[in-house]
């Protein structure tokens, strides 16, 4: 096996490891909101979970990250060695800062833009004409009725019939693209799926919260704090185990899917190939990471959006894992921090809107947004300037630097 494939791998499970670290807070945010657990057992309970997830549900996130977004003709070990060397930076970076960022967004960013630098735009896999004008279609449809829809209940409500059709265009355009994927009758795939879903992943992950927080609070209306707090603290944990398991599964098989790529680049390989050590190295990587969990991170997803009751908490972990699995089993490399991320505001938006720190929000989706273009730019400069350092190595055997 070659130098630069060994040292790929070992990128590979250093992404998972500070990928766990920049997402532990995803996990163990409720739970530490509202101390059904104490942190450190939260963590443990988390990294459990993240290392049995990719065991339990389907490697097509794998797959996706492996094979979906860039041409295997471009997939070469420098590409994939300089696009995990930027991730971990933009990772590491974050982390510190406090900021959750998309691992799976700054990755495939990160090799688009190495890929671009060393093969231009015939290197990515684009979407069909066929699929933007099926998704455009469909979204413009869901948008319509949804901002139609809330415009009328806002101006009913006295509200602003503005921020009705607004909310409702954005609404209406996940609830329809998600409802016609689950359907099959519509498939989106590759970069098209990433962007769609930038907007999807955190939009379903606010309904799924608010609504389940609104039936489980109408179901409870009459019981008082301490009975709520007996139930729902234990069923947090449960719930909580479950989302940690769901995004095992989407971001525990990152690793996996570009150590594949390796094997594919390297010649080791022929097609998509995950051997069981892989997915288990992987697995154990981001579970690590996982276990020293940045805080920073937690911290603000866990006190800065809103504040988090049990009854909350088990809404916003139910609510997520659910999205979360469920994406996670279509292939789709969505982000378990813009569901999760999301379902907290939506428990929190139930109590109106000064329940939530928007200003916090504004920051954390500013993040999301800044990502895939700055990991596409970071990568593909990085790629520009070590091409431009070893050719003058090569022409000037001397030089050193």
């Amino acid at each position: 096996m070659e130098l630069i494939i060994i040292i790929g791998i070992l990128l590979a499970l250093l992404y998972n490891f500070v990928n766990g670290l920049n997402n532990a807070g995803n996990s163990v945010a409720t739970i530490v909101a509202t101390r059904a657990l104490r942190p450190f057992h939260a963590l443990i309970l988390a990294a459990l979970c993240n290392i049995a997830g990719p065991f339990l549900f389907t490697t097509a996130i794998a797959r996706t990250i492996g094979t979906g977004v860039i041409k295997s003709s471009a997939l070469i070990p420098e590409t994939l060695v300089v696009a995990l060397f930027c991730t971990i930076f933009l990772l590491i970076f974050f982390t510190a800062e406090g900021f959750p960022i998309s691992a799976s967004h700054a990755l495939i960013g990160s090799m688009a833009g190495s890929s671009l630098a060393a093969f231009g735009f015939s290197s990515i896999i684009w979407p069909s004409a066929g699929m933007i004008h099926d998704v455009a279609m469909a979204g413009l449809a869901g948008a319509a009725a949804g901002a139609l829809c809330l415009s009328v209940i806002f101006r009913i409500l006295n509200g602003p019939a503005w921020l009705g059709a607004a909310a409702g265009a954005v609404g209406g355009f996940s609830v329809i693209i998600v409802t016609l994927m689950a359907a099959g009758s519509l498939k989106i795939t590759g970069l098209l799926a990433i962007f769609v879903f930038l907007v999807v992943s955190p939009v379903i992950g606010f309904l799924a919260g608010f609504l389940l927080d609104i039936l489980v609070s109408y179901i409870f209306r009459f019981s008082r704090q301490s009975t709520r707090n007996r139930i729902f603290l234990p069923l947090q944990v449960i719930t909580g185990g479950i989302q940690a398991a769901g995004r095992g599964a989407n971001d525990g098989l990152h690793a996996t899917g570009v150590i594949a790529a390796l094997f594919i680049a390297g010649g080791l390989a022929d097609g998509f190939y995950a051997p069981a050590w892989v997915v288990a190295a992987s697995a154990l990587a981001v579970g690590t990471g996982t276990i020293f969990g940045g805080w920073n991170v937690t911290t603000r997803i866990a006190k800065g959006i809103t504040r988090i009751r049990p009854l909350q908490g088990f809404c916003a972990s139910a609510a997520g894992g659910l999205v979360i699995t469920s994406l996670t089993i279509t292939g789709i490399p969505t982000s378990s921090t813009h569901i999760i991320s999301g379902s907290i505001v939506g428990v929190g938006a139930t109590r109106g809107k000064n329940s939530v720190d928007w200003k916090v929000v504004r920051e954390i989706v500013t993040t999301w947004i800044i990502t895939f273009p700055l990991a596409v730019t970071i990568s593909a400069l990085f790629y520009i300037i070590i091409s431009i350092l070893l050719k003058i190595r090569l022409v000037f055997p001397g030089f050193s630097w």
